[in-house]
């Protein structure tokens, strides 16, 4: 991997983490066309989720300053599901990041979850601790990766009767916490070996960020429009793809 590898998959990174179509699914994907990849465990992964995170603490920063005690309460419990899953299940899910027909399958049944959200109707039902728990399990199942993070929890969000803009906000935020627990985890396991290359995971983070930012503003106004199943037919397009190639 070379700066320029390095700067196109935080490119990769920033525009799919928020845009419902996987971004670990679509690293995985990338990651299969770079001669010679490799990274301890998943943790240049998670670094350039680490941008992404940056971006959603900067377009949130007012949100996030003025949350409420029960509101962050309902993140800590919508975090209980990916941090149990992500811990007990850790083995699994790094062999996953690297099986492509795994990852092309997962990204159809992305695909499929994209083009349902548009046919819920709008609905504007209080964001409570069961349902909070609810999307807490849909992002942890999207661990795997081929399942889009935003897509499953906002899918869950808005089939629980939640408004769609609310949805979408509790998926961001909850992403928080969901992306500090995975970096702390790959950096305790792999950080302390001598095996970064600090200026390429530096160049992922910084593009990550950058891109991630603006494509948090392409997801709410598709919401708006009905337009998440054009997000759903391209999913399903490059998992058939990948799994026929």
């Amino acid at each position: 991997m070379n700066l320029f590898d390095a700067g196109i998959l935080g490119a990769i990174q920033g525009l799919t983490e928020f845009l419902p179509v996987s971004s670990s699914g679509h690293l995985v994907l990338a990651q299969s066309l770079i001669p010679g990849f490799s990274q301890p465990g998943v943790l240049f992964d998670v670094v350039l989720h680490f941008g992404t995170l940056f971006a959603v603490l900067y377009y949130f920063a007012k949100k996030i300053l003025s949350l409420k005690i029960n509101y962050l309460l309902l993140l800590f419990i919508g975090t209980i599901p990916a941090a149990l899953f992500g811990y007990f299940f850790a083995p699994f899910l790094e062999a996953s990041f690297g099986n492509v027909k795994w990852v092309a399958a997962e990204l159809i049944i992305t695909g499929v979850l994209n083009i349902l959200v548009d046919k819920f109707p709008s609905k504007k039902k209080i964001l409570s601790l069961k349902n909070s728990f609810l999307v807490g399990v849909a992002q942890a199942i999207a661990i795997i990766p081929g399942i889009s993070r935003s897509g499953a929890t906002i899918f869950a969000g808005v089939g629980l009767g939640i408004s769609k803009k609310e949805a979408a906000e509790f998926s961001f935020l909850l992403s928080i916490p969901a992306i500090l627990g995975a970096n702390i985890l790959q950096f305790a396991k792999y950080g302390a070996n001598g095996r970064i290359d600090v200026p390429y995971y530096l160049t992922g983070l910084i593009v990550s960020f950058a891109v991630g930012f603006f494509s948090i503003k392409v997801v709410f106004k598709f919401l708006e429009e009905r337009k998440f199943k054009y997000f759903g037919y391209y999913a399903i397009a490059l998992g058939l793809i990948f799994f026929i190639l």
